[in-house]
């Protein structure tokens, strides 16, 4: 496994539960925006997608120790100072309502982005056809977790890979409200072009908005066609308060 460690399996681990009936909860996101702004910057804020019932209710389950499955303090690891708990399955509500349908949504895309970068692998079109494909290899660990940081908490960049089978985009879910729950902790994404010095790009999200970006590559067009770029996230210092974020990853560990 590379990128973070993603911990030892829990007793709910077995039996993934992340497909929920009823509307699509991402239907009315501006879908050509979001797949205009990842092909050229390589993320896209969603607008929102939890209120803040849903935000305060996921914030409140860090205190307990059920829903997850292991719990990672991020200077132990030299990863930054923080620390975040791997969900075990099955997921909570809110986690659970959006990562199928928004893995749905950005599959295509995915698809496009192997296509032009020369990459084999492609996608199904539904979430649950993915994990299968996952936990045949051996990737059967929950990867959605919830972050807390606190004053002077950051996360170094990084790459969230858990094994051999990797979907190219994830998102975060801000669930504190900036500026009055915390100050600082702004979603920061960097992008290592070849022959070139890196840009940085720093995305502002409101309580319960999010951001989709790409976990590790994606494809920029050049004078010769499409060519490969390498991407790490991470979250700039917090200076006051507490920011909770949970994380939609979509492969899931091995």
């Amino acid at each position: 496994m590379s990128g973070r460690p993603a911990g030892a399996p829990g007793a709910g681990d077995a039996a993934p539960a992340d497909a929920a009936g009823g509307a699509d909860p991402v239907a009315g996101l501006d879908w050509d925006r979001i797949a205009a702004d990842l092909d050229g910057f390589g993320c896209a804020a969603t607008g929102p997608l939890l209120d803040g019932a849903a935000c305060a209710a996921l914030r409140a389950l860090y205190a307990e120790e059920a829903p997850f499955r292991s719990r990672i303090v991020m200077a132990r690891h030299g990863f930054g100072r923080g620390e975040y708990k791997y969900y075990a399955y099955p997921l909570p509500g809110p986690v659970a309502a959006l990562r199928a349908p928004l893995y749905a949504r950005l599959a295509p895309l995915a698809n496009r982005w192997n296509d032009q970068m020369g990459i084999g692998v492609r996608y199904p079109a539904e979430h649950a056809a993915f994990l299968a494909r996952c936990h045949a290899a051996g990737q059967a660990r929950p990867t959605p977790l919830l972050l807390r940081y606190g004053p002077g908490d950051y996360n170094c960049l990084h790459q969230d890979l858990y094994g051999e089978h990797v979907f190219p985009l994830q998102v975060a879910i801000l669930l504190s409200e900036p500026g009055r729950a915390f100050t600082g902790g702004e979603f920061v994404l960097t992008e290592q072009r070849p022959r070139m010095q890196s840009r940085a790009e720093v995305v502002p999200l409101g309580q319960g908005e999010g951001v989709i970006f790409a976990v590790r590559h994606r494809p920029v067009q050049g004078a010769r066609g499409p060519y490969r770029v390498t991407l790490r996230h991470g979250v700039s210092r917090v200076r006051s308060g507490e920011r909770y974020t949970t994380g939609i990853i979509f492969h899931d560990a091995a």
